[in-house]
């Protein structure tokens, strides 16, 4: 929970900075072209310089520079939303799949939580502190969760779940095929 926090506090600072470059891309726009248009009208009465002409030119690279800022920027935060869409339904296909496994297999509430914490990846001795069980429960927990699961370790019991979610990919894919990129 902490991660995501903290991911989605590091997305609001980029996307903070993101937009006051875009406003300062804006404000600096306005500010050539409307210093490049002073310059032409007042060239107009004694003709127009390569200066003034250079300047309408940067003014109109530097326009279409921050439109193509603000639309780049725009296009970035969408896709964002739906990575963020896409791994939360990815959470809770891994939530569900696991809920629905844990029930099949019988588990107990505390060989529950010691079965989440050894597929999150903590070792026997991090699953006793965060539980405030002694190793030797643990293990026994474990074992038991092995055994109603029909796995021999930590490894396979993992690997159970990822076989489940990526099975339907592989399937797409045929046994030959190179995953699209």
């Amino acid at each position: 929970m902490n991660r995501r926090r903290s991911r989605e506090r590091s997305q609001r600072r980029t996307a903070s900075t993101a937009v006051i470059f875009v406003v300062l891309q804006g404000f600096a726009t306005l500010y050539f072209l409307g210093d490049g248009i002073d310059d032409l009208v007042t060239e107009l009465q004694s003709g127009i310089g390569l200066e003034a002409i250079m300047e309408c030119v940067i003014a109109i690279a530097l326009l279409a520079g921050t439109i193509l800022s603000a639309r780049y920027t725009k296009q970035l935060f969408e896709a964002a939303r739906r990575s963020d869409a896409a791994l939360d339904v990815a959470r809770g296909a891994m939530a569900e799949l696991v809920d629905a496994r844990f029930v099949q297999w019988r588990l107990t509430r505390s060989e529950s939580d010691v079965a989440l914490f050894a597929i999150k990846g903590s070792t026997i001795s991090e699953i006793a502190e965060l539980r405030g069980s002694a190793e030797g429960t643990v293990r026994s927990q474990l074992s038991q969760v092995y055994a109603k699961a029909g796995v021999a370790n930590q490894t396979m019991l993992l690997a159970l779940f990822l076989d489940e979610l990526i099975e339907p990919l592989v399937k797409d894919q045929g046994p030959f095929s190179v995953p699209n990129t």
